[in-house]
């Protein structure tokens, strides 16, 4: 906790990270952490995963209400209408996958949506009423699919899909990975995580978004930082690495000698804890209840691994509790439908860049710029010299 001054020189006390601070308010969601329990607007975020689509929870954020029957067909067709790709576009995307065998998925997808913004011409939000605003974020977020899909098929070598958007957000994003029709399983799994991950207040990428939408700046500025503060492994970069943690850990007989090697080191586990949540992260329940349908050893071994590690926490660091967030669950369940685990972290994206679409309207309809101060710490400055 530090003190900072005010300009009005009142001193206040700001924790580190801005843990806690209010810094707007918010009609989208919200996050209980002590509960364990979240929203968007005022439904259940978890409840939303189990029952409703992609398209509906989307709608909801950006419009305010949850789609009857009617207004849900038109807003899946505004989607399925915006979701193809500039040709310029598809052609970046399919030399950056075959040509550079390290990019990152993530570095891709802010290729595409660059590009897109660009050859649009996307003006300032400043300069739009709140419909144009809704429109051309709606129409970027909405081929997210089909640009992570495009650099991944070049990536392997092979030929893009020409996507299928009457088969809706999620299934024609797995349609587009595979070239084949997804298994009902896998598209309902794969919505049950990407509706839990649309939205989660104002966590770093999003809070990012936002300061970006208070400049006034263009739709696709507001996208590209978020994107960039998403790739960090503190924030969204973390699927694949919870996984990674059980392929270093192998089989159950292992689980605790290379625990307690973490612990004792003072190592991060990927998967597990959270800077919100002071109980189970209902996220990753959920997202576990998803998993145990499929089964498996993996799905096994995850399990164990989540039962033992508070076991051996309380045995090390008496007092110490540390749940699975996420990432945990959701590197699992992305594995089950076959998706790579090199795009985990840009799957996650095509949930949160929905989200971001709600935060960014409603930023870009409060004309005050976010524009924080910092206490200056560094060597002494001269004092002004008095005018005459």
């Amino acid at each position: 906790m530090k003190t900072i001054d005010r300009l009005d020189d009142a001193p206040i006390e700001v924790p580190r990270g801005l843990a806690n601070v209010i810094v707007t308010d918010t009609g989208l969601s919200g996050v209980r952490g002590r509960e364990g329990f979240y929203h968007y607007r005022q439904y259940s975020a978890v409840e939303l995963a189990r029952t409703r689509s992609v398209e509906e929870v989307w709608r909801l954020l950006l419009d305010g209400s949850l789609p009857d029957p009617v207004e849900r067909l038109a807003f899946g067709n505004e989607v399925a209408a915006a979701s193809g790709l500039d040709d310029a576009t598809r052609a970046a995307l399919d030399e950056l996958g075959r040509t550079v065998p390290a990019a990152d998925p993530l570095a891709a997808l802010r290729v595409g949506i660059a590009t897109e913004g660009a050859r649009r011409c996307l003006r300032p939000l400043f300069d739009l009423d709140p419909a144009e605003r809704r429109s051309g974020l709606l129409g970027l977020a909405a081929k997210v699919p089909a640009m992570i899909a495009t650099f991944a098929r070049a990536s392997a070598g092979l030929p893009s899909v020409e996507p299928r958007p009457d088969l809706g957000y999620v299934a024609d994003y797995l349609f587009q990975l595979t070239g084949s029709a997804p298994e009902s399983r896998h598209v309902d799994a794969l919505s049950t995580y990407l509706v839990a991950a649309i939205d989660h207040g104002f966590n770093a990428s999003t809070f990012t978004a936002r300061v970006i939408a208070s400049t006034g700046a263009d739709a696709a500025s507001c996208l590209l930082g978020a994107l960039g503060s998403l790739s960090g492994p503190l924030h969204g970069g973390a699927p694949s690495r919870a996984l990674d943690t059980l392929d270093a850990i192998g089989s159950p007989d292992r689980i605790d000698e290379w625990v307690t090697a973490r612990v004792l080191a003072g190592d991060r586990i990927m998967g597990f804890g959270h800077p919100v949540y002071r109980t189970e992260d209902p996220r990753s329940a959920l997202l576990k209840e998803v998993a145990r349908s499929f089964g498996g050893p993996r799905v096994d071994l995850a399990i164990q691994v989540e039962e033992r590690i508070p076991v051996l926490l309380e045995r090390l660091k008496p007092g110490r509790e540390l749940h699975t967030n996420l990432e945990w669950y959701a590197a699992i369940v992305m594995e089950l439908c076959g998706i790579d685990r090199s795009l985990f972290t840009a799957t996650f994206a095509a949930a949160r860049v929905l989200g971001w679409t709600a935060n960014v309207l409603e930023q870009a309809a409060d004309p005050k710029i976010i524009r924080p101060s910092a206490r200056y710490t560094g060597p002494e400055a001269p004092q002004p010299v008095p005018a005459r």
